[in-house]
């Protein structure tokens, strides 16, 4: 997007009442006047610095006037903007459009809960499961003769694993004790 449209979008927010004091678009004015390259001409600062006409006035013709001019003279008024009032520069509605629509820009509030939405439930039952594919195998090992222990463990593992898993862990235990 360039800065003429830019411009353009953000006039009515710049130019309403109270968003820019007369101080600051005095120094607006002086540096577009004053620093390489000059945007403004002395006769042209004059006009748009002149106390007679209303601050709304002068700041609506300025920002008229650059946007007659081209982009770099747009893109001069900005960094004027950002060097004299950068709380309102960065409160403009095209700032705000920029910072949204980036598709490469990771969003760190986002990509903290995407990384943490999942709590301490999920990790116990992720422990759990791994607990009890650990004592399954160990049980099911040919060298240990430990079934009679695995039954009485597994005979009270409702709570870990559910009634269907441990009925198959069960049949799996009595069906290794005949061999």
């Amino acid at each position: 997007q360039s800065y003429c449209h830019r411009l353009q979008h953000d006039m009515y927010f710049l130019t309403s009442t109270s968003r820019l004091n007369e101080q600051v678009v005095d120094k607006i004015i002086l540096q577009l006047n004053r620093v390489y390259p000059q945007i403004l001409t002395n006769e042209e600062a004059e006009k748009f610095r002149n106390p007679k006409a209303s601050l709304h006035t002068r700041l609506s013709d300025l920002l008229k006037h650059l946007q007659k001019k081209g982009d770099r003279h747009c893109q001069e008024f900005y960094r004027a903007l950002q060097i004299n009032a950068e709380q309102l520069f960065n409160d403009l509605p095209s700032r705000k459009i920029l910072k949204t629509s980036d598709p490469t820009e990771i969003d760190t509030d986002k990509e903290q809960y995407m990384l943490n939405d999942r709590g301490p439930v999920f990790f116990l039952a992720c422990f759990s499961v791994a607990a009890g594919l650990a004592l399954f195998w160990y049980c099911c090992n040919s060298e240990t003769q430990v079934l009679g222990r695995a039954r009485r463990i597994l005979g009270f593992s409702p709570i870990i694993i559910g009634r269907h898993v441990r009925n198959i862990c069960m049949l799996y235990l009595e069906d290794m004790s005949r061999n």
